[in-house]
């Protein structure tokens, strides 16, 4: 790619309480359109209208890219929403987090991770064999920043997604964002579940399972919700783990498998 892009961010505020946030690489001649959607997003997100909307652009010089493959995604349609956390502590289990760990990660998740009781800005850094929080600011954690996928990869995801009734921002906004966490240093495995109030899916990810979609996570209305990255790293390679998820410009060039969905029995 010879032509710098630009990463283009969106985050949007009401009442101090995070609404809605995106973000792209594209280049010079589609800010605009693209700046334009993300306030359109703001304004109508389920969580509310947006009161305050920042936008911040940044070029991206070609040299600074690295590429990747999206992860394969595996489709799990489960019952219930606690038939869905069972499931995803056993996958997490799967990705060698500690299981005390996952159970904690979840508990977390559904009990509000930052401090006041609501969910994080950003993601929670724990360690997978201890549960120890990683991250310096308990309220803001780390955000994975600077990632999207090429056109040609997009146009192919969103004809594969299609075919599974899948073809929508939560799920290609997800996947790549998870695609990226997963390759980071360190990184085993990453959990989420969105806050969003009417959309009830999440995932567990890692470079070893691919992106396993799991259709029912938390209750209807539920707004408390957020990631966790899972990491085996030392003090001394934590600071470049965080600059690398929130400043490395990462673009997927390549699309995995979408496979067909796997239907789990209430047990």
């Amino acid at each position: 790619m010879s032509k710098p892009l630009n990463s283009i961010r969106m985050r949007a505020e009401s009442n101090g309480k995070h609404i809605s946030g995106a973000e792209r690489l594209v280049p010079i001649d589609q800010l605009e359109v693209v700046a334009a959607e993300m306030v359109q997003r703001a304004l109508r997100h389920s969580r509310g209208r947006a009161e305050q909307i920042n936008i911040s652009v940044e070029e991206i010089a070609p040299a600074a890219l690295q590429f990747g493959c999206l992860l394969d995604l595996h489709n799990n349609q489960v019952q219930s929403w606690q038939q869905g956390r069972e499931l995803a502590k056993e996958m997490l289990v799967n990705c060698t987090v500690n299981r005390k760990v996952a159970e904690l990660a979840i508990k977390l998740l559904a009990d509000g991770a930052a401090p006041n009781g609501q969910s994080m800005r950003g993601a929670m850094l724990i360690d997978a064999d201890s549960g120890q929080r990683l991250e310096a600011d308990l309220t803001r954690g780390v955000r994975a920043s600077r990632m999207d996928l090429s056109a040609d990869a997009l146009l192919q995801l969103r004809s594969l997604l299609a075919v599974h009734g899948l073809d929508n921002a939560h799920v290609i906004e997800a996947l790549t964002l998870a695609t990226k966490v997963v390759h980071a240093p360190t990184v085993v495995a990453e959990f989420c579940w969105s806050d969003d109030p009417d959309y009830l899916a999440g995932y567990v990810a890692s470079v070893k399972t691919g992106y396993q979609r799991i259709s029912w996570l938390k209750p209807m209305g539920e707004e408390r919700g957020g990631r966790v990255f899972f990491v085996r790293s030392s003090k001394e390679r934590l600071g470049y783990l965080v600059a690398w998820l929130e400043r490395q410009p990462y673009l997927i060039n390549r699309v995995g498998q979408i496979n067909p969905p796997r239907f789990w029995e209430e047990i």
